[in-house]
């Protein structure tokens, strides 16, 4: 008996291409345009307050950027695409990037423990066992959020915290190098860097207050000590969006999972900024479940006179960064669930549900006594 394959009929492989194809053109027809974002950028601006704010988004392989304000107060001039920003905790987000790398290659695992990379005699602190890579990359570990006050007129983002140790001594690299090896130079992410030139510096975004040198920030690679720029961020955002050209590197989804759910935590401080969490991944918050069509996954960051925010929606395939200054007006904007209903409306979905009201605390009545 001849073995026989069977076919689609010709008729029927027409109809589910056209099918498709119909399908893709009404998503993409009912997508906003993607220069909406300026309008929409422009309210958020004047709700912050912020002396000067850069936007970017990126839909698929389409690029917008706009900046509002000014460089510096009063200075009349409008933040550009070269304007330099720092990325304060956006930078960490970086640091799981190559940590990913390291996973992928064999060279660590998530299950190590800080203690195999720690120098000689350095004890490092233990809970009921071991702190793991994981622990660290996805703020669990119980560590202390800072080491120590920094001396008064540090330059912000140098006093030390030993974030990045791990990676060097498990490479024996300087971890600014083994960033720019492993993420920054295939990205061609040219200006993104712990070591601004003078030239970077003359265009540094500053806000209303003076808030120190711009200067070498090597102390902090791991944490927070990256300067970078809005056309960096663009190639940055279709990285992980995995939306470049087929010749341009993607990030591995697995950088992106998720590894703790909340719920499994006996408690948590500062991981809800940008709306209830979901999910905890290495340095990225979910929000609403993975299934959900408006689902983000967001980095918050903040320091120096900066709110520096990346969230991503992949059933779109749109993503957002932003960068604002402070200005002189405080008007309790909550900048990240703005940025969040900016990025949802580009990619032409609903906002996030309202956050569920917390039971009211009720306390004891107390008898007073003369």
């Amino acid at each position: 008996m001849r073995n026989v394959k069977l076919r689609t009929p010709l008729s029927s492989l027409f109809v589910l291409l056209l099918m498709s194809a119909l399908a893709q053109a009404q998503t993409a027809s009912s997508l906003p345009d993607l220069q909406s974002a300026d309008a929409l950028g422009a309210d958020l601006f004047l709700q912050s307050g912020a002396t000067g704010l850069v936007l970017v988004v990126v839909r698929d392989n389409q690029v917008f950027f706009r900046g509002y304000g000014e460089t510096a107060p009063n200075s009349h001039q409008l933040p550009t695409q070269d304007s330099l920003l720092r990325l304060c905790s956006l930078t960490k987000i970086f640091t799981t990037d190559v940590l990913t790398r390291l996973v992928l290659d064999k060279t660590v695992r998530l299950a190590d423990s800080l203690q195999r990379f720690a120098p000689p005699h350095t004890v490092v602190p233990r809970r009921t066992g071991p702190i793991t890579l994981a622990d660290l990359a996805t703020h669990t570990s119980g560590l202390p959020r800072e080491l120590a006050n920094a001396p008064r007129d540090t330059p912000h983002f140098t006093f030390p915290d030993y974030l990045s140790d791990v990676l060097q001594s498990a490479t024996h690299r300087q971890y600014a190098a083994l960033l720019a090896e492993r993420t920054l130079n295939p990205l061609h992410m040219r200006n993104t860097t712990f070591f601004p030139s003078a030239a970077q510096c003359s265009h540094l975004l500053m806000g209303i207050s003076d808030e120190g040198a711009c200067t070498a920030t090597e102390a902090t690679a791991g944490s927070s000590g990256l300067y970078s720029t809005a056309t960096d961020m663009a190639i940055w955002l279709q990285y992980l969006l995995r939306t470049g050209s087929p010749s341009t590197p993607a990030q591995s989804p697995v950088a992106q999972n998720i590894y703790i759910l909340p719920s499994k935590l006996v408690g948590q401080k500062g991981l809800d900024h940008a709306g209830e969490p979901t999910g905890i991944g290495l340095g990225w918050i979910h929000i609403l479940p993975a299934d959900d069509p408006s689902h983000i996954i967001e980095k918050t960051g903040g320091g120096a006179g900066y709110e520096t925010y990346i969230a991503i929606n992949h059933s779109r395939r749109t993503a957002i960064f932003l960068a604002a200054t402070d200005g002189s007006a405080d008007t309790h904007l909550n900048l990240f669930n703005a940025a969040n209903k900016l990025l949802l409306a580009v990619a032409g979905l609903p906002p996030l549900p309202p956050p569920p009201r917390k039971p009211a605390v009720r306390h004891p009545r107390r008898s007073h006594h003369r």
